[in-house]
């Protein structure tokens, strides 16, 4: 349980005050947006046009691979869970670095800049599966480099008692781009067909936008000075982070990430089983991606608003039921327009209720000098499960069909989420408590 308001700790070593050092040349003064530090903003603006570069690739990739390249349903599967996996290969030793050194910026934007440059890349593999696959697990390893310090940069850059609002603020403006990504894949292959070079053309500029901004205007937050003397450079190790299992709230969130997520099917999954099913025509694929994040761009900042108020874990089990119910839609008979709205809702609402969340009560229950660290331990357990999940899920699929696969799919997670939902019990008494004071 979370420690009491009155009895918490120093704040220098609790939620870490903004660093008020001069930024450096280069750099603007970040000032404040919606009531946010201008670093909650920015980096929500370095990931709005990061995920458009992305999403323009990830909403064509299971027909560019499936039909394109010729991957079965279980070797797409495949490929999915080891490109999840890829997204953790360096998050840990990235987080624990960029703990060491302050300098989750620089981490951050060495993953933003691996990314794009793979967009480049793509145009060079000719439709060949092998580098086509290799230049997309170096893509998500840049993921895995820029996410936890990032993360980490949010919760510093935002007091205690409104990160799941700043994680919100965050998560709209990228999902903004998730919205826009797909929408201008869709308007390239309409006006040219089959013409995905140019996707890859246009990701890797939009990316270097997005690249830009973090450069200019995201500056480094740290701890107080006399925090910072105190716990030394030591805790931003990878030996540190094996340490982290000690505190029983983390403890907690990582085994319930792990276990729900090891029930989560990819976006893509999702979308590939519907077009499947209804019968969808090719050309309005990329599309589909666009329902559920218009949801989760509505829904992102007043349900971070409202897990401040009333309990993340709370909320955070709610969005596994919107997931069990998204699995169960998909799989009914004869699925068609109405049954692709409630995906939409469904869908976007467990995004809204689940993504930033989990990444602020991470954030609340770690120490301010192992945020980077934690958080990378944390996506680095969620998403491994992801992978295993999607293995699964492919396998499944290509003996038993999508319908018994995502059937059996809800029943499992409806099991976990009930476990998840004791294991997080009582988390959230002292952030509810602190938000109605």
């Amino acid at each position: 349980m979370y420690a009491s308001v009155r009895n918490r700790p120093s704040p220098a070593l609790e939620s870490g005050p903004v660093d008020r050092r001069p930024a450096g040349p280069g750099s603007a003064a970040p000032g404040r947006w919606f009531g946010m530090d201008g670093n909650v903003f920015y980096l929500g603006l370095t990931s709005f046009f990061t995920d458009i570069s992305s999403e323009m690739v990830t909403a064509i990739l299971p027909i560019y691979l499936t039909i394109r390249l010729g991957l079965s349903p279980f070797q797409f599967g495949a490929f999915d869970g080891l490109y999840q996996v890829m997204a953790v290969v360096a998050a840990i030793g990235a987080g624990a670095r960029a703990d060491r050194r302050r300098r989750h910026k620089e981490m951050a934007g060495a993953g933003y800049a691996l990314s794009a440059g793979c967009k480049l890349g793509l145009l060079a593999t000719f439709n060949h599966w092998l580098p086509t696959t290799a230049f997309l697990y170096l893509d998500r390893t840049g993921k895995g480099l820029r996410t936890a310090p990032r993360d980490a940069l949010i919760s510093l850059s935002a007091p205690r008692h409104r990160l799941a609002e700043a994680f919100g603020v965050h998560r709209a403006l990228d999902t903004a781009g998730a919205l826009a990504g797909p929408v201008l894949a869709f308007a390239i292959l309409a006006a040219a067909p089959r013409a995905y070079d140019a996707v890859f053309a246009c990701s890797f500029l939009v990316a270097l936008i997005g690249l830009g901004i973090l450069v200019f205007f995201v500056q480094n937050r740290a701890s107080a000075p006399l925090a910072q003397k105190r716990l030394g450079r030591r805790h931003g190790s990878f030996r540190a982070a094996l340490t982290l299992h000690r505190t029983r709230r983390f403890r907690a969130l990582v085994v319930g990430g792990a276990l729900v997520g090891l029930l989560t099917v990819s976006d893509s999954f999702v979308y590939l089983t519907f077009q499947r099913r209804a019968s969808i025509d090719l050309r309005w694929f990329p599309l589909l991606f666009v329902g559920a994040s218009v949801v989760y761009l509505v829904l992102a900042v007043p349900v971070g608003r409202l897990a401040d108020r009333v309990g993340r874990a709370r909320v955070f089990v709610a969005g596994q039921v919107l997931l069990v119910a998204t699995y169960a839609v998909v799989a009914l008979p004869d699925p068609g327009a109405v049954h692709l709205l409630a995906v939409f809702a469904l869908f976007g609402g467990y995004y809204a209720a689940t993504d930033g969340i989990l990444a602020a009560m991470a954030a609340d229950a770690l120490p301010v000098h192992q945020r980077g660290t934690g958080l990378a331990v944390l996506t680095t357990a969620v998403t491994a499960a992801h992978a295993v999940g999607a293995i699964a899920f492919g396998w499944s699929w290509s003996h038993y069909g999508p319908q018994a696969t995502l059937v059996v799919f809800a029943g499992c997670l409806a099991v976990a989420t009930m476990v998840v939902r004791q294991l997080l019990a009582d988390t959230d008494s002292d952030i509810t408590e602190e938000a109605f004071a």
